[in-house]
């Protein structure tokens, strides 16, 4: 005899076909991926119909499965519906991920997020700064921040505010090295840079926008953090964010008045998250602080 269902084993239906594998519907819900087997397990018992296959690479939904899916994400809309209306009992729960270019993640938000932990203890946050092998389509993170607009219509893009970018070093490199008097001085000066097959956006090839040769670019790797820091160092020049660039006092904008890049931040997350409580608040927080900081993006 079929068992009723179980609104729970639905949820982990829902976060198993959304995310492809019980690890990863584990994050999403807090737990560990044997909990999530054994709702799955429970579920199909219920509905007496197998409703994934099992691969080596995840879990594919059956015909059966798929016809489930619909009747759940139905469900699934109502329930979110009705916590938008009466409000989360006991604020944000589970574990979100954002996905950010790392000036963004580490130099503004990172040391923002706090109150939102405060404010909803149940609510875990995972924020990931390599963005070139992660993507929202195969649900591995739940909002991206990002330079490039999506044009996919799986994917609701929204700007979040323009920065600009200087070229920057150290007093002790400039009064050293040759000076630089316009652009095209840039050409026989040493780089910090991104490494070649990691400028996986066209927006993050700053230096080929400033027509620099990638030979003279000899500090190439994939952080911000590690190119200012060589910039730092008095070893070379760097193209950075200017917010990213004003915690260090030691470095000196050159030539900022016929060298500034302008670039915008977008805020990207899945249409079929827009009825989601804990992304739409957490969204809403993002622009917040943007908002509060804007005149750090325009230094």
């Amino acid at each position: 005899m079929k068992r009723s269902l179980d609104w729970r084993d639905l949820q982990f239906f829902l976060a198993v076909a959304r995310s492809g594998s019980l690890s990863e519907a584990g994050r999403l819900l807090g737990v560990d991926h044997a909990t999530v087997g054994r709702h799955i397990v429970s579920l199909e018992t219920s509905v007496g119909k197998t409703l994934f296959e099992r691969h080596l690479r995840g879990y594919a939904l059956t015909r059966y499965g798929e016809d489930l899916l619909t009747t759940a994400e139905a469900m699934d809309r109502e329930a979110t519906l009705l916590a938008q209306v009466t409000g989360p009992a006991h604020g944000l729960t589970g574990t979100v991920r954002i996905n950010a270019l790392e000036g963004f993640a580490s130099f503004f938000l990172a040391s923002r997020i706090g109150s939102l932990l405060v404010d909803n203890p149940a609510l875990t946050l995972e924020i990931l700064t390599i963005q070139q092998i992660v993507a929202l389509s195969r649900r591995q993170a739940d909002i991206a921040i990002t330079v490039t607009p999506s044009e996919d219509d799986r994917f609701v893009c929204e700007k979040l505010t323009p920065y600009y970018l200087c070229v920057y070093a150290t007093r002790s490199y400039l009064d050293r090295e040759k000076p630089i008097k316009k652009p095209d001085d840039f050409s026989s000066h040493l780089f910090s840079g991104y490494v070649d097959e990691m400028i996986f956006m066209r927006e993050l090839d700053y230096l080929g926008h400033l027509g620099v040769s990638r030979k003279m670019v000899r500090l190439q790797n994939s952080s911000v953090q590690a190119q200012m820091e060589a910039a730092c160092s008095g070893l070379c020049m760097a193209v950075l964010p200017t917010f990213v660039a004003a915690t260090r006092p030691e470095l000196v904008s050159v030539l900022p008045q016929q060298v500034r890049l302008e670039r915008n931040y977008w805020l990207i997350t899945r249409v079929e998250e827009q009825a989601s409580v804990r992304i739409s608040q957490l969204c809403s927080f993002i622009r917040n602080e943007v908002k509060k900081g804007e005149s750090l993006f325009r230094l």
